[in-house]
């Protein structure tokens, strides 16, 4: 691992698909883990955080795109798993200006109430 990924393995989100921060996990496979958010800004607000230390989705090379895809497709499964599978959004924050806080790629799903246009959810890291 070289200084940098070292740097993006140690965000809190690096520490807790480690394991070295105690999380209650919903999904956990190889490659992510899928944790409640503490600052929920819907009723349901979960995070999808990829094990693999990538800062910003606009980092991700070629490489992940095998990664980036099923990150998708678990947002599928919890949202189904989660009960919200007939109506969700999934966000990526990109960077600071874009809302980013944790620098460690992470989804959002965010289901519960309305997420009709003009309805959008602010806060998210």
């Amino acid at each position: 691992m070289n200084g940098d990924q070292k740097l993006m393995s140690d965000t809190i989100f690096g520490k807790i698909t480690r394991g070295e921060i105690p999380s209650e996990f919903l999904y956990e496979d190889e490659h992510c883990v899928v944790i409640q958010d503490i600052h929920p800004q819907a009723p349901t607000h979960v995070l999808i955080i990829p094990r693999k230390p990538i800062p910003r989705l606009v980092d991700a090379q070629q490489s992940d795109s095998e990664l980036l895809g099923h990150l998708l497709l678990v947002a599928g499964k919890v949202a189904n798993d989660l009960g919200v599978g007939e109506g969700f959004r999934l966000v990526i924050n990109n960077g600071a200006d874009g809302g980013q806080t944790v620098f460690h790629l992470h989804l959002h799903i965010l289901a519960g109430r309305s997420m009709a246009e003009g309805e959008l959810a602010g806060g998210l890291a």
